[in-house]
């Protein structure tokens, strides 16, 4: 499970990736670059959602909720495989005879 979850935790990372470097930024516009005011302003109006906003929102939350994941589940303690055995008991070893 432990294995699936970091696949799963990579694909969301890579996924997350492009879909925030495809986005148009806020001042993205060539009247942004130079200072002009345009129709996006600081605190104007916010266009509609658009699929890739969507997309970063749900993609952000599972990247958390995998991150979580990953860490509770590292962080428990793991017993041995070897916890619930005894040591064998083994006669001494001989020694070779000197001649």
């Amino acid at each position: 499970m432990l294995v699936l979850l970091i696949i799963l935790h990579v694909f969301i990372s890579i996924f997350l990736i492009l879909v925030v470097l495809l986005q148009q930024g806020k001042g993205a516009d060539l009247a942004g670059a130079f200072g002009g005011g345009g129709s996006q302003t600081a605190f104007g109006a916010r266009g509609a959602t658009t699929l890739l906003h969507k997309l970063t929102t749900g993609f952000f939350i599972a990247f958390v909720l995998t991150s979580m994941a990953l860490a509770i589940l590292e962080a428990r303690p793991r017993s041995s495989v070897m916890s619930g055995t005894a040591a064998p008991t083994s006669a001494p070893a001989k020694t070779p005879a000197k001649k």
